[in-house]
């Protein structure tokens, strides 16, 4: 993988669209240029999607809980999300003209899979938004657009991932790509794979639109161009540079007040899963005690259901509750980060397969996906090797609590719960949206504190777009903007 400092990227952005005007651009205001070549804006648009999302996903899906104060996340509380994927969709648009002013289908093709990709986390959170006459101020001086149903936009996204894999010219280099070194054939793998995930987070409907969920979904699979190992991973290396160390880095949020959830891992401990001893730290107590990292009685978490100082009055103050392991935030270099990952794809064809979308082997696509993702530490993180032998990793797998045997709801269930194992700090929110999607695995909540199911609109949404919000609220939910309310991917 190529490894193109980030902040270098920037500079080169001024430079070398100064140096590229022609004669007629001189009176052109050096702040304000209106060309540029599209492998700088993906170099930028790179960047700031695969770093990572942060800790409140871990607070939603049960990974972490905080003694400091009420987290919002933890207590699902929370109330409006951001519109900020429409910045980021702005220097999409703008890296597809250019792309198309000096005719490269593979930009306009990247292009397209970071519209599907942006969109697909900006309806998952709300439901219905702009789509269609989105990001046309410019161009159609649409300022107030109107919003989407749920259902019209994923039928759009699904569309452009398909025009996208259309476009895509495997003998053509991409200049600018950080993620794989101007592979236009492993990008071409991304679309499709990432095709699938958005048709398997719509497992509960039948069609979306005029197509059918199932039969697309074993068309892409069909197509057999799909990430296929680690070196296939849609992740950000990251480097010790000002600007490109890895997004935890040096993060105030890890202090003192921040500890591991008993969800996770009690699950974990269960299992006799070694991925415990590089995501968590012993407890202080288990420490002073001389345990050894590999003893699973060495780690410990709190109820994310129980008052924050009821916590601190008993695990903290008894040095029996893990942190998060320091190397999260102490290491600028510690493991990429990916949006998709090639054991998330063998968890999705595992659970395509135990649905009957594909006549494969679920139990294959399973197993390579634990082992994919049990080889991907053993490969980025320092010091933890002998947990990660393929003898190790073996007899892990064949433990008779984690195979694929039973009726098919305890199959998902298997998957899903060794999915969720491997999306912390990965992924963003994959993990709680697959716990709405499917139940799995269980989350403890107070009966009065049910899991949110979306987003309530930006504020700013409600003062420059009022009708069309309206109006979308109106049509979804019968006028209630709640956090709770059921978007149409889940009815």
């Amino acid at each position: 993988m190529k490894k193109i400092h980030i902040y270098i990227a920037i500079i080169i952005l001024g430079f070398v669209t100064k140096s590229c005007q022609d004669l007629d651009g001189l009176n052109e205001n050096p702040n304000n240029v209106s060309q540029t070549h599209p492998q700088l804006l993906l170099t930028e648009i790179a960047a700031t999607t695969f770093q990572v999302e942060g800790t409140d996903p871990l607070y939603a899906s049960r990974m972490l809980i905080q003694t400091g104060e009420e987290n919002d996340y933890q207590y699902f509380k929370w109330g409006s999300g951001s519109f900020d994927g429409y910045n980021k969709l702005r220097v999409i648009t703008k890296m597809i003209e250019e792309a198309e002013r000096i005719n490269n289908p593979n930009y306009i093709a990247l292009g397209k899979f970071f519209r599907a990709y942006n969109f697909y986390q900006l309806t998952l959170k709300f439901g219905d938004i702009p789509y269609s006459e989105a990001l046309q101020g410019e161009t159609e001086k649409v300022y107030q657009p109107a919003y989407d149903s749920q259902e019209a936009v994923f039928e759009g996204i699904i569309s452009e991932l398909d025009e996208a894999g259309e476009l895509i010219d495997e003998d053509l280099s991409l200049e600018g790509d950080i993620i794989y070194g101007g592979d236009a054939s492993k990008w071409l793998k991304l679309i499709n794979s990432y095709e699938l995930k958005i048709l398997l987070t719509l497992s509960n409907k039948t069609n979306v639109g005029t197509l059918n969920v199932a039969s697309k979904f074993q068309e892409v699979y069909n197509r057999g161009t799909l990430i296929n190992s680690l070196d296939d991973n849609a992740q950000l290396v990251f480097v010790d540079q000002q600007g490109s160390r890895y997004s935890e880095f040096n993060s105030s949020s890890y202090g003192s007040s921040m500890y591991m959830s008993s969800t996770y891992i009690d699950l974990l401990k269960e299992l006799k899963d070694p991925r415990l001893f590089i995501i968590a730290e012993q407890t202080s107590k288990a420490a002073a005690d001389g345990l050894a990292i590999d003893d699973f009685d060495s780690y410990n978490g709190g109820s994310p259901t129980s008052n924050y100082s009821e916590i601190n009055e008993t695990l903290v103050a008894n040095g029996n509750i893990s942190k998060v392991n320091a190397r999260y935030y102490s290491n600028p270099t510690t493991e990429p980060h990916a949006i998709l990952s090639y054991w998330e794809v063998e968890f999705i064809l595992a659970e395509a397969s135990v649905r009957g979308w594909i006549n494969d082997d679920a139990s294959n696509h399973f197993e390579n996906a634990i082992k994919a993702n049990m080889e991907f530490y053993n490969t980025y993180v320092d010091g933890y090797s002998e947990y990660f032998t393929q003898e190790a990793i073996s007899k892990y797998v064949n433990q008779s609590q984690i195979g694929l045997i039973g009726a098919t709801e305890n199959q998902l269930k298997s998957i899903l719960t060794q999915k969720y194992i491997t999306t912390f700090l990965q992924s963003g929110w994959t993990q709680y949206y697959d716990y709405l999607r499917t139940g799995f695995p269980e989350f403890d909540y107070k009966a009065e504190q049910t899991p949110p199911k979306r987003f309530v609109y930006p504020t700013n949404e409600y003062n420059n777009n009022t009708a069309n919000l309206e109006a979308a609220i109106k049509s979804q939910f019968s006028g209630n903007d709640g956090i709770r309310q059921t978007p149409w991917w889940l009815n």
